[in-house]
Order: C-alpha cells, then structure tokens, then sequence
C-alpha cells in the first residue's frame, strides 16, 4: 500500500530559521529517485539544492517560487511505495499543480536537452542524503491538460483550474539559475536578449547590458511610479542584520597605509610563469593574502574572537581565511579552512576555487561558517581605499584598494639629494579591529607588517 510522506524544510545551515524557495525541478506527477534534487533553496548564507530523502512520486508542491518558508514546514508530499493510497479512487487528479509552469521548453533533440541540462545541472550539498547519484535527465515540457486539477494541499497554493495550459510551443530560452536569478532582480526579460554565451546560453554580461539598455515609456511598459521595490530577503537579509550587530556590538577603529608594491609586482609576474602555477590565477590579492598570514603569525591576536559570555578573548591558532565575494545574490564571505597551512600555490588554487564557486552560487554552508580573519578586495572595483565592517566574531578585516601606477619619491638613505621620483605601482590598505580585544599599537603593528612584506617579499622569508 502506498503512503504519502512529508518532506520538510530541513536546517541546512548552522541554525538558520527560514529559507526562500528560488527554484522547483519537479512537479506534480513527476517519478523521482533518492538523491534526486527537488527543489532549490536560497538561505541567509548560500543557495542550495535539496535531494530528496524517498523514491516515489511528485504527489502535491505546497509552496510557491519566492516564497520564505520557515525550517520545518511541509515544502512537498511524496507518493511512497505501490498500490493506491487509502481511501482515493483510481480517478483521483493530482493535487497541486504547482511547478508545471517552471522553466518549460518545447521539444528538443535528446543531445540539445541533455546540453540545456548539463549547463544548469549542479551537485546536491545537503549533508545527511549521501552522494548525489546518476541522475534521472529528463526533458520539461508544457503540454496541454486536460484535467481539472483538485485544491492544493496548502489553501495559501490554490491552483487554478487549466492555468498551466498551453496550446502553442513556447521559445527555449538557455541560461544558468544564477543568470535567471540576476535577470528577475533587475527586472529583465530573458526571451528578449539576444544570447552572447557558449552554445547559446544568456550570459551574466547579456543580461547586464540589457539592463543598462534605456527602456521604451510606452503606456503599457512604464512603471506606475518612480521607484523599484527589492524584497529583503536571503543573503541581504542576513547580511544586513549581520553588519548593523557588528556596528553597533563591536567598537570599530581602522586604520589606513599607503604602499609602494613595485618588487610584488614584479613578483607577481615571475611566480605566474613558473610550471606550478601554470593553471593558476595569480593575482595581487594572493600576495596580500600570503602578507597577511605572514603577519598574523606575528600579531595573532588579530585572529581572535571576543567571549562576551565567557568572558575571555579565543585566539585561534588556525586561519580560516575569508574572502569577500560579490554575487548576484549579495555580498558573501566563504572562507578557506587552515590558509595557514597551504603553500603559495595551495593558496591560489584555493582562492581561485572559492570564488568561482561563490559567483556561481554553489557556495556550501559549511564554507560560509567559521571564519577567523577576512579581506575584502574593493581594488577590483577601481576603489582605493574604505573602512570595512567586521564580520561577526571575528577581530579584524583587511581592505585591500586598487594597485594603481603614480609618481613617487624612491632614493636612498636620508640624503635628499639622492631622492627621485619614479612611476611605481602603489596601493593602500585599510584595516578596521575590534577595539575590545586589540590594542592601537597591536593593530599598527599587523597593518605595517603586511605592508613591509608588500613593499619587498623577501621580508616574509625571515
């Protein structure tokens, strides 16, 4: 006899509350395996795709696309097992409907849909559901119903009878859940962009450039009003409650250093063509970041937390290493576990990972959680210097601004007469501490460690 089971909103983080529901790959009636992704979720901290627990059938989808739902709460039911359910007729309809509409495209060639497939197909990280298998490629198609749908499970997910009818093929429009996640925030239209990207799928730039494109006021496309409204929700959110409790719990001082990095740039070059970093970025925040290390080494109390409940200051003997990382979804910090410990090419593999991993929204939480020590690199943005805001439970975070070329004063000795002025690459640095556990002197001393090894590397060799 068959049997419906529940599947509940798990806590796929460490104590999160609630999440939001980004995307469903299934709907009602579809057969899925163990380990098959139903759905994906945004929380505060990454987006993350949710394996199912049984084998069976999509049996009813209780909550919308954009909705926050709490942990704990009923997201779909699963018909689990053979034989009919206790009390339903053979001419029982599907309940829900939800999810019939999601992404649909016409009928493809198998090597086309299994390519459209390949393309978004990501790897399912809830821990506790086992490794993500062979999955079950199937292609999503809006055909006509001719049933009429019975009430939702949920009274909030009322579906309306022969909403989800088609009778014309709809355009197959090809792009990431990333892309489509950056294209509903800006208000794009995917069908109308002209795609850019490999094997015709809609890239981050195409729908950047159609969004600066100036849009026609027609009477029947202008806005009702001059301004957008953007849902707080997700990774905003909890970056924003984040930043206003570290404002206001931790007193903030930063300090700033202005550096000649010449001799690392001129590292920088040889490094990158050595064999070993062949398949590397090398990039000068990798320097900053190695500097750092360095310089933590010699200042650690940089590296701590403060115990308001335990009363003590924890310093940490390991470098969970964060870097800032702007995505479509907001500002997020994934940090690298034991930096301390990597090699200069281990280091580099390691940051060029992480931050691909977090533009393209596949961040684990497990990767957003434990950071001791962060940079945010606002060069990238032609920024020169700011005073950033500590993450929660972590003692210091290092700005690091544009390398730009400017005439400075080189020479040698105190002698004014054997000064010049020379083009050289420069930089500054911005470094924000909790006051409460380092001391004005301690963090004048880590800031200018990181600038002499900076100004010349061999320095790091002492």
């Amino acid at each position: 006899m068959a049997e419906l089971k529940d599947f509940k909103l798990p806590d796929v983080g460490e104590g999160l509350t609630e999440a939001d529901i980004l995307r469903w790959d299934v709907k009602v009636g579809d057969v899925v395996t163990v380990n098959q992704v139903l759905v994906e979720v945004e929380t505060a901290k990454a987006a993350v795709e949710l394996p199912s627990p049984y084998a069976g059938t999509v049996h009813a989808i209780h909550v919308e696309e954009g909705v926050t739902v709490p942990v704990g709460q009923p997201i779909v039911t699963l018909k689990v097992g053979e034989g009919e359910l206790a009390g339903a007729g053979n001419d029982t309809p599907p309940v829900g409907g939800a999810g019939e509409d999601l992404v649909p495209t016409p009928d493809l060639p198998a090597d086309e849909a299994d390519q459209e497939l390949a393309t978004a197909e990501r790897q399912a990280v809830l821990v506790g559901y086992g490794v993500a298998g062979e999955r079950a490629r199937r292609r999503r198609r809006l055909q006509p119903s001719h049933a009429q749908p019975a009430p939702s499970a949920n009274p909030a997910f009322e579906v309306t009878p022969g909403a989800h009818a088609a009778t014309a093929p709809v355009e197959r429009v090809l792009a990431k859940p990333p892309v489509r996640k950056l294209a509903k925030t800006l208000g794009v239209d995917l069908a109308g962009i002209v795609a850019t990207g490999p094997n015709g799928t809609i890239s981050r730039e195409d729908v950047q450039q159609a969004a600066a494109k100036p849009a026609l006021a027609t009477p029947s496309s202008a806005p009702s009003g001059g301004e957008t409204r953007i849902p707080i929700k997700g990774v905003r959110k909890h970056t924003a409650a984040a930043m206003v409790s570290s404002a206001f719990t931790a007193p903030h001082v930063t300090e700033f250093v202005t550096v000649d990095v010449t001799e690392m740039m001129e590292l920088r070059k040889r490094v990158a063509a050595r064999p070993e970093f062949r398949n590397l970025k090398v990039s000068p925040l990798l320097f900053v970041a190695r500097a750092a290390l360095w310089a933590i080494k010699r200042t650690p109390i940089v590296n701590s937390t403060w115990d308001e409940a335990g009363g003590e200051i924890v310093v940490k003997h390991y470098v969970n290493l964060g870097i800032a990382a702007a995505t479509d979804r907001g500002l997020i910090v994934p940090n690298i576990k034991g930096a301390e410990s990597l090699s200069l090419a281990g280091l580099a593999e390691a940051m060029t990972g992480l931050t691909e991993t977090a533009r393209s929204g596949k961040t684990p939480p497990s990767d957003m959680s434990g950071g001791t020590f962060t940079i945010t690199n606002i060069g990238v943005f032609g920024i020169d210097t700011g005073t950033p805001i500590l993450n929660p439970g972590e003692a210091a975070i290092l700005a690091f601004g544009a390398v730009r070329r400017q005439p400075w004063v080189v020479g040698t000795g105190d002698d004014e007469r054997n000064e010049r002025i020379e083009p050289r690459w420069v930089t500054q640095l911005g470094l924000s501490f909790d006051h409460r556990s380092v001391d004005g002197q301690q963090g004048s001393e880590f800031l200018a460690d990181v600038a002499a090894v900076l100004r010349d590397p061999g320095l790091a060799l002492l």
